[in-house]
């Protein structure tokens, strides 16, 4: 299989279930800047430990980001064809994030003032990602998608990042109901 296919040489990319549209076209936008935070995501994921709870949560919203990316490059007429949890972002998925933040928010001392990132090549890698899932999520603002839980997923999903690095920084966060 050839990675090229010189379609998009005429500045158009085609979107799921069918059409294309102007690579430069805010959905465009808003999912080259998701595909950039999957990418961070994934980085971050790549010094965690391969076993690790931090490494399988990662995993997730790395395959989370496919959901979103699905209904996103999907045209209006075509958002019938989304299926929940596997093209369509729902409110299920956004639920979820809330719970992790919950969780780790409890095992976590959380800090009262500006963190400064780098307590840790993870932390950092985190801090990163939390930065681009935030562009991620001002790109969608600005696409209409109409009864979307789009949005609300990519404002969780820093928050639920944020939480993240301050966990990894290790101990000096950790409460004694750390996992």
């Amino acid at each position: 299989m050839k990675i090229y296919t010189r379609g998009g040489d005429d500045g158009t990319t085609g979107l799921y279930f069918g059409g294309r549209v102007a690579k430069s076209a805010q959905q465009i936008e808003v999912n080259g800047a998701v595909d950039e935070a999957q990418a961070a995501l994934g980085w971050a994921r790549s010094l965690s430990e391969p076993d690790g709870r931090l490494n399988d949560l990662l995993v997730s919203l790395e395959r989370d980001l496919w959901v979103l990316m699905a209904e996103v490059a999907t045209m209006s007429e075509n958002r019938h064809k989304l299926v929940a949890d596997k093209s369509l972002v729902t409110a299920t998925m956004v639920s979820r994030l809330e719970q992790q933040i919950d969780e780790l928010s409890a095992a976590t001392v959380m800090p009262n003032e500006f963190v400064v990132p780098g307590e840790n090549q993870v932390s950092a890698a985190l801090d990163v990602a939390r930065t681009v899932v935030r562009r991620a999520e001002r790109a969608a603002v600005n696409y209409p998608l109409s009864e979307s839980h789009v949005v609300a997923y990519l404002n969780r999903l820093s928050d639920l990042v944020w939480t993240l690095a301050r966990w990894a920084e290790g101990s000096s966060h950790r409460t004694t109901r750390s996992h």
